[in-house]
C-alpha cells in the first residue's frame, strides 16, 4: 500500500509511524500537513500519535476540524483505508470516523509502560499477520485513554465483530489490572463496519525492530505492506 502520515501541530509520533512503515514496505510514507487537501495515489492514511494542538480544549477536538479531515472522509469514501493510533484515535472519534470517545484514564494519571493486546479477529488487513486471540506487547503513553460508548455502541460493536484489540494479561486473561486505563469492555482498538478503518490506543509501531526492544509490532505493518 502506498501510505501517507498526516502532521498536525503537536503530533510528535510521525517519525516512529514512518519507520514502521517503510520498514514494511520498503517505501517512505508521505508526510501530509494538516491543512493539505490532495491525498490522490494513496491507498492508506495514518494518524499518529502525540499531542495535535497541545491538547487544548479537548483531546483531538481541534484537529479533528482541520482541512485535510474532508479529504480523509473521502478517502474513506472512495474504500481507502484509515488508521489511528493514540492522538489519533482520539481525532477519528471526534471526527465522527469510529464511534465513542477517550476519556481521562480511570486512575486519572499518564500512563507511559507496556502492555498486552489480544487480537480479536485476523481476518482484516490490519491484523491478518497474527493469529486469532494472540497476545502481542505494545507500549501506552496517554493521559485520555478510556474507550467509552453507550451500551448500545458497545452491544453492536461487539455483535458485528467490530472490537479489534482489548487488554489483557500476558496469558490472555481480561483482568482490571490488565486493563489499566479502564475501557469499556477491555477495548483497545476497534474497527468501522467494512474494517477499512481502525484506530487503537497504545503504540504497535514502537516495537517493530530488535534495537526498539522487540518486534511485537511488526505483523501489524507487515500486513499492511501486502
Amino acid at each position: 500500500m502506498k501510505a501517507g502520515i498526516v502532521v498536525f501541530p503537536g503530533i510528535n509520533r510521525e517519525r516512529d509511524m514512518a519507520i514502521a512503515l517503510e520498514g514494511s514496505s520498503g517505501r517512505k510514507p508521505r508526510m501530509i500537513w494538516h491543512r493539505e487537501t490532495d491525498l490522490s495515489g494513496l491507498d492508506l492514511i495514518v494518524v499518529p500519535g502525540g499531542f495535535s494542538y497541545g491538547d487544548y480544549l479537548r483531546c483531538g477536538a481541534m484537529a479533528a476540524q482541520s482541512p485535510v479531515m474532508a479529504e480523509i472522509r473521502a478517502h474513506v469514501a472512495r474504500g481507502g483505508y484509515l488508521m489511528g493510533v493514540c492522538n489519533g484515535f482520539q481525532i477519528l472519534t471526534e471526527a465522527g470516523l469510529l464511534p465513542g470517545a477517550l476519556l481521562r484514564n480511570a486512575g486519572l494519571r499518564f500512563l507511559s509502560m507496556d502492555c498486552h493486546l489480544r487480537v480479536e479477529r485476523n481476518d482484516t488487513v490490519f491484523a491478518g499477520k497474527y493469529a486469532a486471540k494472540q497476545v502481542f506487547r505494545a507500549p501506552m503513553a496517554h493521559g485520555d485513554g478510556n474507550y467509552f460508548a453507550d451500551d448500545a455502541t458497545l452491544d453492536r460493536l461487539e455483535g458485528e465483530g467490530l472490537v479489534a484489540f482489548r487488554y489483557v494479561t500476558p496469558e490472555g486473561d481480561m483482568t482490571a489490572e490488565a486493563n489499566r486505563n479502564g475501557s469499556a469492555r477491555g477495548i483497545a482498538g476497534i474497527y468501522a463496519p467494512g474494517f477499512r478503518v481502525m484506530a487503537l490506543m497504545p503504540h504497535p509501531e514502537d516495537l517493530v525492530d530488535p534495537l526498539m526492544g522487540g518486534t511485537d509490532g511488526k505483523p501489524l505493518f507487515d500486513g499492511l505492506a501486502a
